[in-house]
């Protein structure tokens, strides 16, 4: 598995391409995204939103377009695509598929699944390919998303970190902002986050 990562617009979010079996995957496509995703892809076959946040849909209508790809958003999430509810001007788009909480896919052979983890947005998940987690605005390196903003949940976010605590697995963790870190290496971060909020 191959992972190309370019931080977009003045959020610096973290736009991914994943490469799997000669299959191309664009992970949060933000703020003038297409000419890096184009100049990077052979076979796009999908666009991949951990959330409904702007600086990581924005560019989801012109590559849907231009790339003829299926966007793939969690059901929750899917109003903010359309809405622009932050007023940033963001180009609306309109998911072709509703990922339910907990849905896995089948890319003819590579599976995919939308771990469910809601907080800082309703429908915040972290996609997992080949036991990789790119984990959007729920965990980055040492911290956590926000859950001060219109409809960011405190109490969902709780049990997010209780769902992900339980897992007695490790996963490489690629966020939609700083550096990859581990699960294994998160956990103290995640405790005491747990134990904050």
């Amino acid at each position: 598995m191959d992972i190309k990562v370019k931080p977009m617009g003045d959020y610096q979010t973290n736009c991914y391409i994943v490469s799997i079996e000669n299959k191309d995957f664009i992970i949060d496509p933000g703020v003038n995204a297409v000419s890096w995703v184009k100049q990077n892809v052979k076979n796009p076959v999908a666009i991949f939103n951990t959330h409904g946040h702007f600086d990581h849909v924005w560019s989801n209508a012109a590559l849907q377009k231009e790339l003829n790809l299926k966007i793939y958003c969690p059901k929750e999430d899917a109003f903010m695509l359309q809405n622009d509810p932050f007023g940033f001007g963001m180009p609306s788009s309109i998911p072709d598929v509703l990922v339910q909480p907990d849905e896995a896919f089948d890319f003819d052979g590579v599976k995919v699944k939308f771990h469910f983890f809601p907080g800082h947005t309703p429908g915040c998940s972290a996609i997992e390919i080949n036991n990789t987690l790119f984990s959007g605005d729920f965990i980055f390196n040492g911290s956590i998303g926000r859950v001060d903003f219109p409809y960011s949940s405190p109490d969902d976010m709780k049990s997010s970190l209780r769902k992900i605590l339980s897992w007695d697995k490790d996963m490489v963790i690629y966020p939609g902002h700083g550096l990859n870190t581990k699960l294994s290496q998160e956990k103290n971060s995640l405790n005491n986050w747990l134990n904050y909020l």
